[in-house]
Formats: C-alpha cells, sequence, structure tokens
C-alpha cells in the first residue's frame, strides 16, 4: 500500500502545490470571487488522483479486488499528503510573499459588509471579528489548520466516492461503467 500512496500521493501533492503557485502571479486578473472557483477547481484536479490511486492499489495490490475500507484508507492516505503538499505551500507562500492578505481580505469585507447597507453595529461586529480572525491567522499553527480545512473536505469526498465506486469483491467483475463483454 505504501507505494501507490507515496507515488499518487506525491504526484497530488505535487500537482496541488503547482496549481496554487501558477495561479498566485495571476490573481489581479483572477479577482477575488473567481479565485474561490478557481482554487477549488485546481483542489479538485489534484484530488482526482485520489481514484486513480485507489483503481491502481485495486488492480496491481489487490490482484483485482479491494474493499472499500482498504480503498477508502488508501484514498485518504492520498488525500492526507495532498493536503499536507497545500498547506506546507501557502504557508511558506503566506508568510514570505503575501503576508498583507489577511488586510487586505479584511478590507474587502468590511466593503461588502458596507455595500450591503448593513448598519454601522453589525459593520462595527465584522470588523472586530475580521481583526480577531487575522490576529489568530499570523500563529502559524492556526493558519496551517484553517489552510488544511480548505481541500480536506474536497479530498474526503472524492475519497468516499473513489471508495464506493471502485470497490470490488470479486475479480471477475466488470470495471465501474465498463461496457458489458459480448459473447
Amino acid at each position: 500500500m505504501k507505494k501507490v500512496v507515496l507515488t499518487f500521493g506525491l504526484i497530488s501533492g505535487v500537482l496541488s502545490s503547482a496549481m496554487m503557485l501558477g495561479t498566485i502571479p495571476f490573481q489581479h486578473q483572477i479577482g477575488n470571487d473567481r479565485a474561490l472557483i478557481v482554487g477549488y477547481t485546481t483542489i479538485v484536479a489534484s484530488f482526482l488522483l485520489v481514484f486513480f490511486g485507489i483503481r491502481s492499489y485495486r488492480n496491481t495490490v489487490g490482484g483485482g479486488r479491494i474493499t472499500f475500507g482498504r480503498g477508502f484508507a488508501v484514498g485518504i492516505s492520498i488525500t492526507m499528503i495532498t493536503c499536507i503538499f497545500y498547506v506546507v505551500t501557502w504557508e511558506i507562500v503566506y508568510f514570505n510573499f503575501m503576508p498583507d492578505f489577511m488586510t487586505k481580505y479584511t478590507a474587502r469585507e468590511v466593503e461588502k459588509a458596507k455595500a450591503s447597507g448593513a448598519s454601522e453595529a453589525v459593520i462595527q461586529a465584522k470588523i472586530l471579528e475580521l481583526h480577531k480572525a487575522a490576529e489568530a491567522y499570523k500563529n502559524p499553527l492556526v493558519n496551517a489548520a484553517e489552510t488544511f480545512l480548505e481541500p480536506f473536505p474536497v479530498g474526503l469526498v472524492i475519497t468516499l466516492i473513489s471508495a464506493a465506486v471502485l470497490r470490488r469483491k470479486d475479480a471477475s467483475e466488470p470495471e465501474p461503467g465498463a461496457l458489458p463483454a459480448s459473447s
């Protein structure tokens, strides 16, 4: 299991990091609203390797068979490696190249609150909340934990779906989605 998990986890992690780094130079052209779409699209793309990792394990190590539990273990291991790459990449980017990220984020969120017509009390409460969050985000452990929570749920969902789709108790079962063999 280690070889498959490490191979697909490292490929997925490098892909995740590369896509994050590849989008940073274009952050001003992408814009903040579209950045979420682009960011989560790159996360989903990197987690597609979870499916291929589980399938590879089933076909090479499992002799064509894999239980849901074993598929989940393989997939969640690949997910964890990918998430670690994602977090480490963000920590390096944030603390070395984007230390003003939270300041800009806070300013955008306050402007959104003002534009929505919120009362002064609501705006002040929002400002206080954002300043507390920004202060907490300066702590690398808090920053890492919050960053981990961005890709992990996506990886968990893809792992659950992949383990369910790829489970096979009998090696003679057809590939999911494959057409039946004609006689």
